[in-house]
């Protein structure tokens, strides 16, 4: 079993920047990919971003790409999402999760722990 816990979500105006952090717990978090998805009320979920064990590749939804940064820490068992610029389109609860391929994937069916999520929102 991997424990996965979001935390960094929160209000923001506009334009304003959050870093999500998740942290993984549990079973070895080595040689695995790493994802963030996001679900906005009555909203399917939706690929953010995912990155390998090693860092790369990294992959961004097209919605996300040039404002969003995904990275990790492997020593800290630790995913980050870095956004800026937010917009008002972003405000979702956001989840990290973990699957065990060495390039990640985009479709949430093929990630195997979730966490729990983080609420964004942004004002506009």
């Amino acid at each position: 079993q991997v424990q996965l816990v979001e935390s960094g979500g929160g209000l923001v105006q506009a334009g304003g920047s959050l870093r999500l952090s998740c942290a993984a717990s549990g079973r070895t978090f080595s040689g695995t990919s790493m994802g963030w998805f996001r679900q906005a009320p009555g909203k399917e979920r939706d690929f953010v971003a995912a990155i390998s064990w090693s860092g790369r590749p990294k992959y961004y939804a097209d919605t996300v790409k040039g404002r969003f940064t995904i990275s990790r820490d492997n020593a800290k068992n630790t995913v980050y999402l870095q956004m800026n610029s937010l917009k008002s389109e972003d405000t979702a609860v956001y989840y990290c999760a973990t699957q065990t391929r060495v390039v990640p994937t985009r479709d949430g069916n093929e990630y195997d722990y979730w966490g729990q999520g983080t609420q964004v929102t942004v004002s506009s």
